[in-house]
């Protein structure tokens, strides 16, 4: 957390990934109307229903979105890290978040408010074709992880989440790649619209044939080839 602390807006938004395509003047000016927020774990960043009023980027730490169904239940749409925006289709169509934002650790972001962000859109058109790259990538994504959610077998879909959980937060260890996002079974559940039981009954499962190894700070995936294979079941 400190070192993102320590640094000003205008770095911070130069290492988020939908703000690389800006200019340097464009993204001064962004800088300029920006601030830099700590959030500590658990920490609510905004509730389902609340007022658009700042486009958010996580400068250190990670996000998670969630939403309550009818029947009371929680589920995360998505876990957001390092460089991601999010809330951000909420902001640009000026309606209330459709979704909670929960800090899962220590997490430092940088906002926007909406107003100050409309205005520089108006006024330099550079700016909006800049973020369009950078967002249009984004929401892509997201499709893509909503398609995941909506049919095909459990474990398939638990195998494909901890891959792209690698992809995005893996590092290189001699027993294995190590993810170090620290999910309970109930989120993993949450993040995969399965149960709990079911989420518990794989992860046993697993980690008795070597596949993924649960840790205290996260997770371990020993046998990457048998959890691709286990994804395209």
């Amino acid at each position: 957390m400190i070192p993102a602390m320590a640094a000003s807006a205008e770095d911070l938004l130069r290492t988020t990934p939908i703000f690389r395509k800006l200019s340097p003047d464009d993204r001064r000016r962004l800088a300029a109307v920006a601030r830099v927020k700590v959030y500590a774990r658990y920490d609510v960043i905004f509730d389902e229903g609340a007022p658009s009023d700042f486009f958010y980027t996580i400068a250190s730490g990670r996000v998670k979105i969630c939403k309550s169904t009818p029947a009371g239940k929680d589920v995360i749409l998505e876990v957001f890290g390092v460089g991601d925006p999010f809330g951000a289709v909420a902001v640009y169509e000026g309606r209330r978040f459709p979704a909670s934002a929960v800090a899962m650790e220590d997490t430092v972001c940088v906002l926007v408010p909406r107003q100050d962000f409309f205005a520089l859109l108006e006024q330099h058109p550079s700016l909006v074709r800049g973020l369009l790259l950078g967002l249009t990538h984004r929401l892509i994504e997201l499709t893509n992880r909503m398609a995941e959610l909506t049919g095909g077998r459990v474990e398939p879909r638990v195998a494909r989440l901890f891959l792209k959980l690698a992809d995005e937060n893996g590092q290189a260890r001699a027993d294995g790649l190590f993810i170090p996002l620290p999910l309970s079974r109930q989120e993993l559940a949450n993040l995969t619209g399965t149960t709990i039981e079911t989420t518990i009954r794989i992860m046993s499962r697993w980690g008795k044939q070597d596949v993924v190894r649960t840790e205290k700070d996260g997770f371990v995936i020993v046998d990457r080839k048998a959890l691709e294979d286990l994804a395209l079941a």
